[in-house]
């Protein structure tokens, strides 16, 4: 999935972190919420802001972020 239009990161906003279409809402903030157990249509009821592509867009970016780490000889 090409994130690239969705995952923003700007230095002034939330320290610089990941944010979603340069809303407050971090990458972070929804995988913390979907491992602590929430359903996307729970998320998505919680923050209508949000969509479901920009969920898949945080689970996309997470996967990439550790493949990239994977790749870093040690």
């Amino acid at each position: 999935m090409d994130y690239s239009g969705i995952i923003t990161i700007e230095p002034g906003k939330r320290g610089g972190k990941p944010c979603i279409r340069g809303l407050r809402i971090t990458v972070y903030d929804v995988l913390e919420y979907l491992a602590g157990g929430m359903t996307i249509e729970e998320i998505l009821r919680e923050f209508p802001d949000l969509t479901d592509r920009d969920v898949r867009a945080c689970l996309a970016f997470a996967a990439d972020r550790e493949r990239r780490l994977l790749s870093i000889p040690a």
